[in-house]
């Protein structure tokens, strides 16, 4: 899952940047409005968190031009503002959720993963296809009577997989929701973490759940 950190705080956008990262979340990070905006034009987030005093461009003015285009990506905002008319306009302008400063990193984790898991329609942080289960929360990966250990990467990817299962995914998009703008690896990067995975999740189990779609992409998927 692909994150977005805008947040002009220089050392608390890095220390939310590096809790992220060791979560598994695959992040960009910027420190006011404005280079939020670019980020948010060039690439595609599954969600976002904005602070709401930033330079350039604040982040309710940004929030409200998100909504106002029609782009629904789930956004956490960041405040150091606790009255409840703060609170109350941050949701009114689209917010999803709302976080005072200073916060917890674990309450933070926590109140993404809600926040990710209300844009899936899911109530459960257990996602699974025939009998293999990704718990999102605890980041442990089961299949059968297996408990299957997977490198962040790895796991990003079956994550991303996973909440799309059915859903034939291209290299691109894969690449865009796994990956930020830091990567600098080769083109078939896709394809070699698609083999790891498939060692690690397919390999001496009859009925195979990663399939590729020939010119399209790659699905998880159970029949």
């Amino acid at each position: 899952m692909r994150l977005l950190v805008a947040e002009d705080e220089k050392d608390l956008n890095k220390l939310i940047t590096k809790k992220l990262i060791s979560e598994g979340y695959s992040v960009d990070s910027c420190f006011n409005g404005e280079e939020a905006e670019t980020f948010i034009r060039t690439a595609e987030y599954d969600g976002i968190i904005l602070d709401i005093m930033m330079p350039k461009k604040d982040g309710l003015s940004l929030l409200k031009e998100l909504r106002y285009s029609k782009n629904h990506v789930p956004v956490l905002l960041l405040t150091a503002k606790d009255s409840i008319s703060d609170r109350v306009t941050g949701l009114d302008s689209g917010a999803n959720d709302y976080l005072i400063k200073p916060f917890s990193f674990d309450e933070l984790c926590a109140r993404i993963r809600a926040m990710l898991r209300k844009a899936d329609s899911s109530s459960s942080n257990v996602f699974t296809v025939a009998d293999l289960s990704v718990d999102t929360a605890s980041k442990k990966v089961r299949r059968g009577e297996k408990d299957i250990e997977l490198s962040a990467k790895e796991y990003a990817l079956l994550e991303y997989m996973i909440r799309n299962k059915g859903i034939v995914l291209s290299r691109e998009k894969i690449e865009n929701h796994i990956w930020n703008f830091d990567y600098e690896g080769g083109t078939n990067v896709i394809d070699v973490y698609i083999s790891y995975l498939r060692r690690k999740i397919d390999s001496g189990f009859e009925h195979k759940l990663i399939r590729t779609v020939r010119g399209s992409g790659y699905v998880i998927r159970e029949d």
